[in-house]
């Protein structure tokens, strides 16, 4: 029997997955301990293996095949808008992309006007004003703290995550629009779904049981 190669997203995203894999009786005791070195963890006896990686990578390895079953926010899916299959939703890590900004922004998402958007994610920030609102608008593509952008004037409004909103309401900006809710899911490499249909099936079958 082949290995089921799982790639997980580094921090809170990781930790979850383990835990909710636990439930099932999958371990990798490896993995918990936070002072390896290690990059790829194995579990024998049920012929898997793990690795960590970086948000953004995770679908990238799992539609090249280097993974069959990736781990990863709904977010980085759509931004990277990979070739692969988007299998489950595991319920965790929920939140919104939400378009933001000073009150006074509101107005030019009314009207649409042409305007600035700052964001860490430019290609939902554009299906989103582009195909959804029909609205124009200058992309601007930050790394950092997006909210600055529209305190310092770069932008009349920002395209960000909001878990609860606390960073935005400190900074004087509101929740202007929802774009989509999101929460961690996961994915599947095409080829593996048809090779190993059987072993991801039941895999899916026991995780809908705990979630």
């Amino acid at each position: 029997m082949r290995y089921l190669t799982f790639a997980l997203t580094k921090g809170r995203l990781a930790d979850k997955t383990l835990n909710l894999l636990e439930q099932v009786g999958i371990t990798c005791e490896e993995m918990r301990d936070k002072n390896t070195r290690k990059l790829i963890f194995v579990n024998e006896e049920l012929k898997l293996k793990f690795f960590l990686a970086k948000g953004p990578d995770v679908p990238t390895y799992v539609e090249y095949g280097a993974a069959d079953i990736g781990v990863v926010g709904k977010d980085t899916i759509l931004e990277e808008n990979r070739k692969l299959y988007e299998v489950m939703d595991l319920g965790f890590g929920a939140c919104r992309m939400c378009v933001c900004g000073p009150e006074s922004a509101r107005g030019y998402l009314e009207t649409n006007q042409l305007i600035r958007v700052a964001t860490k994610y430019p290609n939902i920030a554009k299906d989103y004003f582009y195909n959804k609102k029909q609205q124009t608008v200058e992309i601007i593509k930050l790394n950092g703290s997006i909210e600055l952008a529209p305190i310092v004037g770069l932008s009349e409004v920002i395209v960000d995550i909001v878990e609860t909103g606390g960073t935005l309401r400190e900074n004087g900006l509101n929740v202007l629009a929802e774009v989509c809710p999101l929460s961690a899911r996961m994915v599947v490499n095409q080829v593996s779904m048809k090779m190993e249909n059987q072993r991801i099936r039941e895999l899916i079958t026991k995780l809908r049981t705990v979630i």
